[in-house]
């Protein structure tokens, strides 16, 4: 799931205590001040924007390049921030079966894997550095290095962050085995490179399936994952200038949309902190919690609510389940089926706006942002539908004896309390398609909207709470939008390299036209949905995918409900899906003991998205 201190082994870790310690927690407080007052300015500056064109008709000519300016130094020092806390998206399912001592070695490796490729990737970060400075912006006027420099800095404090890591959760025999392993990898490769030259396309197998499955299998941060295959296979088969994978890099992590990723991720967390989200739990709970299986219809519901104004499904599904889960276990619910069913509605709630998914996707294919959050909003409700039939048939039998139904007068009490959470959705998605602001600035009009209504409706605002959000919102952000800068350069190599043109042929082959086309892409995306997450998956296939999808004559909004929805699958499904063991960490379940009931959730998912594959009413009929 995440990158984990490795806190069972022998020994005492390096830097536990003294110099090394002092020097690791001065470091966090360099990065993470600068990075909370960055999430601060960008909202600002957004919300400025919107203010400016849209009611003083005077647009901030110089507010885009700013805001692109501050986003890539707040992308870096986030995922400077997420190395030191180890939170960059890794896949841990295989890890968590082998023992305490080969896991704590392992995970000393990965932070070596990571330190390795800082190491051979900073001196071209430095030189694409040097090369921008010549560059001047069009608005601002001034060198392009204020923005380029973010590279270096940001490879430099990670690489200074990954050895202070690995002071801190190794000992020295660990560190010096796991660096001196590391090297000797790195050198075999090197070695090989004149072999590796005349190997042609094999190469493709070699580093971008063989290398980048070891990576994630080994638990290596799946960014890092990705960045070492790319530049092992720049480096050593082919005659590309290595600045021009930053240069790779920095493209993908520059789309203005994923701007809105930050802002969304602090929205989510407001909703949480002002009441919110508990308030719109509270209305549903009103109206279904007499029925039998009604706090699950409710759970469905709420997710459905929650997710559409909120950046992170873990965070998601953390706001919902403390609410609900205390009374459904009193009512006869078991643990096993309530995290069971937290998860299969993590996969459900993926397509609803403003959904991170839908806004990386609208930003590497090219598909208009305001389309997918209205195409998304169907599909959801259809899966939400399948997975309200298994809750009926399970709970069928449920007593309800001593449960009293709510009056109207106290359901129209919790309405009139959750109406204005309830607004919140619709007011995004309305200010996006009515012109008033972009998806990247609406998040921010949703900001300004929660801070007055935990203010003055809810009361609830804990100013405390604040700057741990906005280190939090830096560091999620930065783990993501690393990510994307990753895949966007292992991507444009394998374009280079002639893949996506073979892949396109592969794909207008299948059997059955669009429909066999549609069948490959929902298996193929739920597994990579198990082993990349959904945002590596998207940005990798996406640019290769879609213009496929639209030459066999599939609509592109219709296309990414499927692949959200298939690889929605795969990343809440075991033994693999991280986002499971996410739900079941919540629940504070055994997920031993949720398998056995995720089978009829996951049955139902995928009859569900199969039909919406068939039918793409579902998710083109309103637009």
């Amino acid at each position: 799931m995440h990158l984990a201190d490795a806190s069972v082994q022998p020994g005492n870790p390096v830097g536990t205590g003294g110099f090394l310690a002092a020097a690791d927690r001065a470091l966090g407080l360099l990065v993470e001040i600068p990075a909370a007052l960055l999430v601060l300015a960008e909202i600002a500056l957004l919300l400025a924007s919107v203010i400016a064109r849209y009611v003083f008709h005077t647009p901030l000519v110089w507010g885009d390049e700013l805001a692109s300016m501050m986003f890539l130094w707040l992308s870096m020092l986030g995922a400077v921030v997420a190395l030191r806390r180890g939170e960059h998206m890794r896949m841990t399912a295989l890890l968590s079966r082998v023992s305490p001592q080969a896991r704590a070695f392992i995970d000393v490796l990965t932070i070596a894997a990571s330190i390795a490729f800082m190491f051979m990737v900073f001196p071209h970060a430095l030189e694409y550095a040097e090369e921008e400075a010549v560059v001047s912006t069009a608005a601002l006027e001034i060198s392009n290095a204020w923005r380029a420099s973010a590279w270096p800095v940001g490879m430099g404090l990670m690489l200074l962050t990954g050895v202070l890591r690995l002071t801190r959760v190794a000992t020295l025999k660990q560190a010096v085995s796991s660096l001196a392993l590391v090297a000797l990898i790195v050198g075999v490769f090197y070695l090989a490179s004149p072999i590796l030259m005349t190997l042609g396309k094999v190469n493709l197998i070699i580093f971008f399936v063989g290398v980048v499955a070891v990576n994630v299998f080994l638990g290596v941060p799946i960014a890092f994952g990705f960045a070492l295959a790319t530049f092992g296979y720049l480096a050593l088969t082919t005659h590309t200038p290595l600045v021009v994978m930053v240069g790779r890099m920095d493209e993908g992590m520059s789309h203005m949309i994923l701007l809105a990723v930050p802002m969304f991720i602090f929205l989510g967390m407001l909703i949480e902190m002002t009441g919110m989200a508990r308030a719109m739990i509270g209305f549903l709970a009103s109206l279904l919690g007499h029925v039998r299986g009604g706090l699950s219809y409710v759970l469905i519901g709420a997710m459905y609510l929650v997710s559409g104004i909120s950046g992170s499904k873990i965070a998601d599904m953390a706001a919902v389940a403390p609410a609900l889960f205390p009374e459904m276990q009193k009512r006869g619910s078991k643990p096993g089926d309530l995290a069971a069913l937290l998860s299969a509605t993590g996969a459900q709630t993926e397509t609803i706006p403003p959904s991170i998914v839908l806004i990386t996707i609208g930003s590497v294919t090219g598909v208009s942002i305001a389309a997918l959050f209205t195409g998304g909003l169907l599909p959801a409700a259809a899966l939400g539908l399948v997975l309200g039939f298994i809750v009926w048939r399970r709970s069928r039998k449920q007593d309800l004896q001593g449960l009293v139904r709510a009056t109207r007068k106290e359901i129209l009490r919790t309405l009139w309390i959750a109406l204005p959470a309830i607004v919140l959705p619709f007011l995004i998605r309305a200010a996006v398609v009515e012109g008033v602001a972009t998806a990247t600035e609406v998040s921010t009009i949703g900001i300004a909207y929660s801070v007055i209504a935990g203010l003055l409706l809810y009361r609830q605002f804990d100013w405390s709470r604040l700057p741990k959000m906005l280190v939090d919102t830096a560091t999620l952000s930065g783990a993501i939008i690393f990510i994307v800068g990753a895949a966007t350069a292992m991507a444009w190599g394998l374009t280079q390299s002639g893949f996506s043109r073979d892949l396109a042929a592969l794909m207008t082959q299948i059997p059955g036209g669009t429909v066999g086309f549609l069948l490959v892409s929902i298996v193929a995306f739920a597994i990579l949905g198990s082993v990349l997450e959904g945002i590596p998956a998207i940005v990798l296939f996406g640019p290769l995918l879609f213009p496929i999808a639209h030459a066999v004559g599939v609509h592109e909004v219709h296309y990414a409900m499927v692949v959200i929805l298939a690889m929605s699958l795969g990343l809440f499904a075991p033994p693999f899906g991280v986002g499971f063991y996410g739900a079941c960490a919540i629940s504070k379940v055994d997920p031993d003991e949720a398998i056995p009931y995720m089978w009829g959730y996951l049955v139902a998912l995928a009859i569900g998205t199969v039909i919406i594959a068939l039918v793409p009413w579902i998710s083109i009929g309103f637009l």
